[in-house]
């Protein structure tokens, strides 16, 4: 069984930065999900799927999983590279850019 470590990225739909900040360890999944005939509820017989451990560093998550044999894939998530603005660039003589205004 493949587990994935990796630092989730942000909320598309927020400009806040929680829960980005841990390391995750979570299994690929073991099977397909399949629909219920009954219900039409998707399901699986894999419970690691379920499984989400979190943790401070990424050396902790890759200790945990070599501790307990699982196999394991490191994803190094991307950094963001922030540009710094001014309120007041908006109205500078040399801008570049056209007025929508």
């Amino acid at each position: 069984m493949l587990a994935r470590i990796y630092r989730p990225a942000r909320n598309a739909m927020q400009s806040g930065t929680a829960r980005t900040r841990d390391w995750m360890l979570e299994f690929e999944p073991a099977e397909a999900k399949r629909a219920d005939p009954l219900t039409g509820w998707t399901g699986s017989g894999d419970m690691r799927r379920q499984l989400r451990l979190s943790f401070d560093t990424r050396d902790e998550a890759i200790a945990y999983a070599e501790k307990y044999g699982i196999a394991f894939q490191v994803f190094e998530p991307h950094e963001r590279k922030p540009i710094p603005k001014s309120y007041s660039d908006n109205f500078r003589y040399t801008r570049k850019g056209l007025w929508t205004h």
